[in-house]
Protein backbone atom coordinates (compact mmCIF):
# COMPACT_ATOMS: atom_id res chain seq x y z
CA UNK A 1 0.00 0.00 0.00
CA UNK A 2 1.41 3.35 -1.39
CA UNK A 3 0.71 6.09 1.54
CA UNK A 4 1.74 8.87 -0.63
CA UNK A 5 -0.38 10.47 -3.25
CA UNK A 6 0.89 9.49 -7.12
CA UNK A 7 0.91 13.16 -8.05
CA UNK A 8 3.32 13.73 -4.98
CA UNK A 9 5.47 10.50 -5.82
CA UNK A 10 5.85 11.83 -9.22
CA UNK A 11 7.59 14.87 -8.36
CA UNK A 12 9.66 13.49 -5.70
CA UNK A 13 10.59 10.83 -8.27
CA UNK A 14 11.27 13.67 -11.18
CA UNK A 15 13.65 15.96 -8.10
CA UNK A 16 15.32 12.97 -7.16
CA UNK A 17 16.60 12.78 -11.15
CA UNK A 18 18.21 16.25 -10.92
CA UNK A 19 22.22 15.94 -10.28
CA UNK A 20 22.63 16.00 -6.12
CA UNK A 21 19.50 15.81 -5.39
CA UNK A 22 19.01 12.19 -3.53
CA UNK A 23 15.32 10.99 -2.40
CA UNK A 24 15.62 12.79 1.12
CA UNK A 25 15.94 15.56 -0.08
CA UNK A 26 13.67 15.24 -3.13
CA UNK A 27 10.80 14.62 -0.54
CA UNK A 28 11.74 17.42 1.70
CA UNK A 29 11.15 20.05 -1.54
CA UNK A 30 8.17 18.50 -2.45
CA UNK A 31 6.75 18.81 0.94
CA UNK A 32 7.86 22.32 0.97
CA UNK A 33 5.89 22.95 -2.55
CA UNK A 34 2.73 21.65 -1.10
CA UNK A 35 2.87 23.96 1.68
CA UNK A 36 3.31 27.01 -0.46
CA UNK A 37 0.90 29.59 -1.65
CA UNK A 38 -0.51 28.80 -5.52
CA UNK A 39 1.15 31.90 -6.37
CA UNK A 40 4.08 30.41 -5.68
CA UNK A 41 3.55 27.60 -7.22
CA UNK A 42 2.71 29.08 -10.48
CA UNK A 43 5.29 31.27 -10.41
CA UNK A 44 7.90 28.42 -10.08
CA UNK A 45 6.10 26.45 -12.71
CA UNK A 46 5.89 29.36 -14.95
CA UNK A 47 9.99 29.88 -14.49
CA UNK A 48 10.60 26.17 -15.54
CA UNK A 49 8.32 26.17 -18.55
CA UNK A 50 9.96 29.35 -19.53
CA UNK A 51 13.56 28.06 -18.54
CA UNK A 52 14.59 26.97 -22.45
CA UNK A 53 12.29 30.02 -24.06
CA UNK A 54 15.09 32.91 -24.54
CA UNK A 55 18.25 30.84 -24.18
CA UNK A 56 20.59 30.44 -27.33
CA UNK A 57 24.12 29.65 -27.58
CA UNK A 58 26.63 32.35 -28.07
CA UNK A 59 27.63 31.82 -31.30
CA UNK A 60 31.81 32.75 -30.20
CA UNK A 61 32.19 31.09 -26.97
CA UNK A 62 29.42 28.33 -26.42
CA UNK A 63 28.12 29.97 -23.10
CA UNK A 64 24.62 30.41 -22.81
CA UNK A 65 22.93 33.33 -23.11
CA UNK A 66 19.88 35.67 -23.90
CA UNK A 67 21.74 38.01 -26.79
CA UNK A 68 24.69 36.65 -29.67
CA UNK A 69 27.01 37.13 -28.87
CA UNK A 70 27.26 37.09 -25.08
CA UNK A 71 28.02 40.65 -23.00
CA UNK A 72 31.52 39.02 -21.64
CA UNK A 73 32.43 38.22 -25.53
CA UNK A 74 31.15 42.02 -26.66
CA UNK A 75 33.22 43.89 -23.40
CA UNK A 76 35.72 45.46 -25.25
CA UNK A 77 37.57 45.87 -21.62
CA UNK A 78 38.31 42.14 -21.18
CA UNK A 79 41.43 41.02 -22.12
CA UNK A 80 41.41 39.68 -25.84
CA UNK A 81 44.89 37.88 -25.36
CA UNK A 82 43.69 35.11 -23.16
CA UNK A 83 41.17 32.53 -23.06
CA UNK A 84 39.93 30.68 -20.33
CA UNK A 85 38.68 26.97 -21.46
CA UNK A 86 35.59 25.23 -18.92
CA UNK A 87 33.62 22.31 -18.97
CA UNK A 88 30.37 23.92 -18.30
CA UNK A 89 28.54 27.65 -18.06
CA UNK A 90 28.39 27.35 -14.66
CA UNK A 91 32.43 27.30 -14.33
CA UNK A 92 32.17 30.41 -16.18
CA UNK A 93 29.89 31.93 -13.34
CA UNK A 94 32.52 30.45 -10.67
CA UNK A 95 35.10 32.19 -11.94
CA UNK A 96 33.82 35.36 -12.48
CA UNK A 97 32.53 35.15 -9.07
CA UNK A 98 36.12 35.67 -8.18
CA UNK A 99 36.50 39.21 -10.36
CA UNK A 100 40.24 37.43 -10.68
CA UNK A 101 39.87 36.90 -14.23
CA UNK A 102 39.44 39.39 -17.21
CA UNK A 103 40.29 37.66 -20.23
CA UNK A 104 37.43 35.63 -22.68
CA UNK A 105 35.88 32.39 -22.53
CA UNK A 106 35.33 29.15 -24.13
CA UNK A 107 32.58 26.14 -22.74
CA UNK A 108 32.84 23.64 -24.26
CA UNK A 109 30.03 22.19 -23.40
CA UNK A 110 30.82 18.67 -21.44
CA UNK A 111 34.17 16.19 -21.39
CA UNK A 112 35.23 14.05 -22.98
CA UNK A 113 33.90 10.24 -21.55
CA UNK A 114 34.09 7.37 -23.50
CA UNK A 115 31.86 5.44 -21.09
CA UNK A 116 28.87 7.77 -21.71
CA UNK A 117 29.95 7.99 -25.45
CA UNK A 118 31.30 11.69 -25.37
CA UNK A 119 33.81 12.38 -27.56
CA UNK A 120 35.55 15.81 -28.59
CA UNK A 121 32.92 15.43 -31.91
CA UNK A 122 30.01 16.35 -29.18
CA UNK A 123 31.94 19.08 -27.48
CA UNK A 124 33.17 22.41 -28.71
CA UNK A 125 36.12 21.67 -29.70
CA UNK A 126 36.62 22.65 -33.06
CA UNK A 127 35.15 26.31 -32.12
CA UNK A 128 37.68 26.09 -29.59
CA UNK A 129 40.91 25.57 -32.40
CA UNK A 130 39.09 27.63 -35.38
CA UNK A 131 39.41 30.80 -32.30
CA UNK A 132 42.69 30.33 -31.37
CA UNK A 133 43.77 30.40 -35.46
CA UNK A 134 41.63 33.06 -36.24
CA UNK A 135 42.00 35.05 -32.68
CA UNK A 136 44.86 36.96 -31.23
CA UNK A 137 44.92 34.50 -28.39
CA UNK A 138 48.62 34.41 -26.22
CA UNK A 139 47.25 32.02 -23.57
CA UNK A 140 45.05 29.13 -23.14
CA UNK A 141 44.08 28.39 -19.65
CA UNK A 142 42.99 24.99 -19.74
CA UNK A 143 40.08 25.13 -16.41
CA UNK A 144 38.66 22.08 -16.68
CA UNK A 145 37.68 20.03 -13.74
CA UNK A 146 39.91 17.50 -11.77
CA UNK A 147 38.78 14.37 -12.48
CA UNK A 148 39.35 11.70 -14.49
CA UNK A 149 37.06 12.87 -17.68
CA UNK A 150 38.44 16.29 -17.11
CA UNK A 151 42.42 15.46 -16.87
CA UNK A 152 41.79 13.29 -20.11
CA UNK A 153 39.68 16.68 -22.10
CA UNK A 154 43.01 18.77 -20.34
CA UNK A 155 45.47 16.58 -22.08
CA UNK A 156 43.41 16.18 -25.52
CA UNK A 157 42.92 19.96 -25.72
CA UNK A 158 46.58 20.16 -24.98
CA UNK A 159 47.51 18.13 -27.75
CA UNK A 160 45.52 19.67 -30.69
CA UNK A 161 46.29 23.22 -28.98
CA UNK A 162 49.86 23.21 -29.14
CA UNK A 163 50.67 22.87 -32.67
CA UNK A 164 49.09 26.58 -32.85
CA UNK A 165 51.95 28.61 -30.83
CA UNK A 166 49.45 29.26 -28.31
CA UNK A 167 50.84 28.66 -24.47
CA UNK A 168 48.75 26.53 -22.39
CA UNK A 169 48.37 26.27 -18.81
CA UNK A 170 46.00 24.50 -16.42
CA UNK A 171 44.48 25.82 -13.20
CA UNK A 172 46.10 25.16 -10.06
CA UNK A 173 45.01 22.49 -8.05
CA UNK A 174 45.34 21.29 -4.47
CA UNK A 175 43.92 21.55 -0.81
CA UNK A 176 41.42 23.76 -0.66
CA UNK A 177 41.69 26.14 2.47
CA UNK A 178 40.61 25.23 5.97
CA UNK A 179 41.37 21.56 4.90
CA UNK A 180 43.37 18.69 6.60
CA UNK A 181 46.38 17.09 4.95
CA UNK A 182 44.94 13.85 6.63
CA UNK A 183 41.62 13.86 5.23
CA UNK A 184 43.20 14.94 1.36
CA UNK A 185 42.93 12.17 -1.18
CA UNK A 186 46.41 10.93 -2.61
CA UNK A 187 45.76 12.64 -5.78
CA UNK A 188 44.58 15.83 -4.42
CA UNK A 189 47.69 15.97 -2.46
CA UNK A 190 50.35 15.31 -5.10
CA UNK A 191 49.27 17.71 -6.93
CA UNK A 192 48.69 20.33 -4.18
CA UNK A 193 53.01 19.33 -4.07
CA UNK A 194 53.53 19.37 -7.55
CA UNK A 195 51.52 23.11 -8.01
CA UNK A 196 53.52 24.41 -4.72
CA UNK A 197 55.02 27.97 -4.64
CA UNK A 198 58.08 29.66 -3.59
CA UNK A 199 57.19 31.27 -0.29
Amino acid sequence: MNIIPKNVQDLIDEFSRLPGIGPKTAQRLTFYLIRSSEKSLANLGSAVLNLKKDIKTCSVCSNIVETDPCSICEDTRRDRNVVCVVEEPLDVVAIERTGKFQGLYHVLGGVISPIEGVGPDELYVKELVSRLEEGEFEEAILATNPSVEGEATALYLQKIISPLGVKITRIARGLPMGGDLEYADEVTLSRAIEGRLDY
